[in-house]
């Protein structure tokens, strides 16, 4: 039975999910899979069915809750909900006027999280080393292609929001960035941060869809295969990796909504190259303080992990 600071610390760590899925390259699933409530958000969310939605229906609320496992969901999705509506601009402001900062912190937490996912595997044996492998190139590839133009009509919205909340809970996979493939990144984002109702309840429902269907193949996957699954997650992190390396230049951009420049596609650099090409300070004393400090808090994320698994 979970108390009240139970629940309060699955809220933050909901939170944290929600601050990672609106950066382009960092995933939600990492953080819940680091802070020890993956499997669990995996299986509750695959409980999710028609059986559920009967006892919803039919006004048995105390077996539809515990069906659903309901508050652990309302907790880690509130915190997430929180998290996107109240931390999507300062993101965003983030990412465009201290970029190099903030790709540090992310490869440094991603860095510990992949090599914390790791000791999980312990030994490796020939077929988690192919799938690790595999994960590797899989996320790699993703994380190297370019965004597309695509259309804007409900139907495409409500595509978005299932491909993209499919690689939110995937650690290592980011559901931003792959908005931002489909061109839809900025779209979305915009959305949120102006309330436009009609397109965040399109996107939503789309993202409910996926979820609830996506869930349930993963938690077969983690029952039946855990290990090699668990590899591949792991080779999913160390690709993205390509995604997050702080220096970048742009290769191409194109003309936002309000105006501004949005970057379609970049290219990772040295620090060196970066100050050259840019003539920006490349940041590089207070660019390892931050990669320390992802380093610290996957630390934190482990330890209240480890007590919440007691």
């Amino acid at each position: 039975m979970r108390s009240l600071y139970d629940y309060f610390i699955l809220l933050l760590k909901g939170i944290g999910m929600g601050m990672a899925d609106v950066v382009p390259g960092v995933s939600g699933g990492t953080i819940a899979f680091i802070s020890g409530i993956y499997e669990e958000l995996v299986s509750s969310l695959k409980s999710i069915g028609f059986k559920t939605v009967r006892l919803l229906l039919t006004g048995r609320f105390r077996e539809f809750q515990t069906s659903i496992n309901l508050w652990f969901l309302l907790s880690v999705f509130g915190g997430v909900a929180i998290s996107i509506f109240s931390l999507a601009k300062l993101m965003k402001w983030l990412l465009h006027n201290h970029p190099v900062l903030v790709w540090s912190f992310f490869f440094g937490l991603i860095l510990a999280s992949t090599l914390f996912v790791l000791k999980t595997i312990g030994k490796f044996n020939a077929r988690t080393m192919v799938f690790f492998v595999t994960g590797i190139a899989v996320a790699w590839l993703i994380t190297s292609l370019s965004p597309v133009n695509t259309p804007e009509e409900w139907w495409f919205v409500f595509l978005s929001g299932s491909i993209g909340i499919c690689a939110m809970i995937l650690p290592g996979i980011s559901g931003a960035f792959i908005l931002l493939l489909m061109g839809k990144y900025l779209f979305i984002i915009t959305a949120v941060s102006e309330l436009n109702i009609p397109v965040i309840l399109v996107f939503a429902a789309g993202a409910i869809t996926g979820l609830i269907l996506f869930s349930h193949a993963l938690s077969w996957l983690l029952r039946r295969y855990r290990m090699v699954t668990v590899a591949l997650l792991a080779g999913f992190m160390i690709g993205s990796l390509n995604k997050v390396w702080p220096w970048k230049i742009a290769t191409s951009t194109a003309e936002g909504l309000h105006g501004e420049v949005v970057i379609l596609a970049e290219r990772n650099v040295s620090p060196a190259a970066y100050e050259s090409i840019t003539s920006s300070d490349p940041m590089i004393p207070w660019a390892i303080l931050l990669f320390i400090a992802g380093i610290g808090l996957l630390s934190v994320l482990q330890l209240a992990g480890q007590k919440a698994g007691k």
